[in-house]
């Protein structure tokens, strides 16, 4: 096998940590699995891989023993400018990604979505369509599933659908999928990637090694991913909400338009697909583009499309309680998909926003504020910010709560028939909780316990 007897470390001991040093110790490799947090803290399924043969390493950095390694394994949350990186490196040690260590082992072809918003919602429908065709489809990555946890179960016959996230590109080097697809870009994660030209290059990774067999969907109204055409070899294949393109697939009022190697129709109307919002309408364009590009007939993706209810804590219906309709919206942790989630919203708003602080600018989702959110409900290290970003465009109804619970129920005290209340934070949920899911799903719960 590849990694038999091969010395590989292997850090963080999340998922994909985990999924990645369980495959490699399968495959015969010695396994070193580390983590800054200490053994009493890190999760069973860690513990469980030392009856296989992994050695755990915890409560500090990897210094001692990076450079003795034949390659170094990373998940995604572990930045790569940590200085045992750096020093592997210098002494020849490879480091690759997760992602990296899961393609290189994959047999079929790969789709691949990048973006800023909206990878999940795309990659699932994506998923949905391919396994219509190919029952055993893969749908990994970003989305919550490690690539290297489904990585083994896959033939020839089969495909792969991952969501990639630019921390997974950063270490990524013969990743080179079929189909590739860049989504959108605005500013995020700037608080890791510095720059928004470092953001940028890392998601132009996913298409870096495509040839001209290959196909790269890309956003016509997004500026950047236009220019990113420029730049990938594969053949593009562009997706717009705004413009009539000649080659590639289109909104033409409520009606979605293919235009493809001589094919011209309409596929369906937006009517007909139970996702809100003009950016569902772009995801939808780009999961059709992805899905004819590897050869599915129109029939099986309208098919799909009518039947997708979307993905959870994307602007998630939850419940309608006193005649106020309760969405969740916990994946919105950027500004971007935030802004998406409010102007989804056809009725008037009571906003919960605030969380982790990724060191951006919320002034282009706060300035829709005063046309679009009743109310305002604050929570987390952020919002003192966004409450002056608000008051600058002279909106103030806003109340400020110490924990999640109080502000959902200053919720239901503001709200009144006929208006919506919106969890969309436009920040990480780090700090009050593991993740968007256990943010979402605390919202769910409460606003459940509403209607008894």
């Amino acid at each position: 096998m590849k990694y038999q007897g091969k010395q590989v470390l292997v850090c963080g001991m999340a998922r994909s940590g985990i999924a990645a040093a369980k495959m490699l110790a399968k495959q015969g490799a010695k396994v070193i699995l580390q983590d800054m947090k200490k053994r009493e803290d890190v999760p069973q399924t860690a513990l469980d891989l030392e009856k296989q043969g992994v050695t755990l390493y915890t409560g500090k950095n990897p210094d001692d023993i990076a450079k003795n390694q034949d390659l170094i394994v990373l998940s995604p949350g572990i930045p790569c400018d940590l200085p045992f990186i750096l020093e592997a490196e210098k002494a020849g040690v490879e480091v690759i990604s997760e992602v990296e260590l899961a393609y290189r082992q994959t047999p079929c072809p790969v789709i691949a979505i990048t973006g800023t918003n909206g990878k999940t919602t795309t990659t699932t429908l994506v998923g949905e369509i391919m396994q219509e065709v190919a029952p055993h489809t893969a749908v990994v990555g970003n989305i919550g599933i490690p690539y290297s946890e489904k990585v083994t179960e896959l033939t020839e016959k089969d495909w792969v659908v991952a969501e990639i996230s630019s921390f997974q590109m950063e270490k990524a080097k013969e990743f080179h999928p079929h189909i590739s697809a860049v989504l959108n870009i605005t500013p995020d994660h700037l608080n890791r990637h510095k720059t928004m030209e470092v953001y940028i290059a890392m998601k132009e990774r996913v298409f870096a090694n495509q040839t001209a067999e290959d196909f790269c969907i890309l956003n016509y109204e997004d500026a950047i991913c236009r220019k990113m055409a420029e730049k990938t070899k594969a053949k593009v294949f562009f997706f717009s909400s705004k413009s009539t393109l000649e080659q590639g697939i289109y909104l033409d009022g409520q009606n979605i338009c293919l235009r493809w190697q001589g094919k011209e129709e309409i596929l369906l109307s937006v009517k007909e697909l139970q996702i809100l919002g003009v950016h569902n309408h772009e995801n939808a364009m780009a999961a059709v583009a992805m899905a004819v590009c590897s050869g599915v007939d129109l029939d099986t993706i309208r098919h799909v499309l009518r039947n997708f209810k979307g993905v959870a804590h994307r602007i998630e219906y939850v419940a309608t309680v006193d005649g106020v309709d309760y969405y969740n919206d916990s994946k919105g942790t950027n500004t971007d998909a935030s802004i998406r989630a409010v102007l989804a919203m056809e009725k008037p708003i009571v906003l919960i926003g605030g969380g982790y602080d990724k060191g951006v600018s919320f002034d282009d989702w706060t300035k829709l504020f005063p046309e679009k959110v009743k109310h305002l409900v604050l929570i987390g290290v952020t919002a003192p910010q966004i409450r002056a970003s608000a008051e600058k465009f002279g909106f103030t109804a806003i109340t400020d709560c110490k924990t999640f619970a109080e502000a959902v129920a200053v919720c239901r005290e503001k709200a009144e028939a006929g208006d919506c209340v919106l969890l969309s934070p436009a920040c990480a949920s780090w700090g009050m909780f593991d993740n968007y899911e256990q943010r979402g799903d605390l919202f769910k719960e409460i606003v459940t316990s509403f209607q008894n």
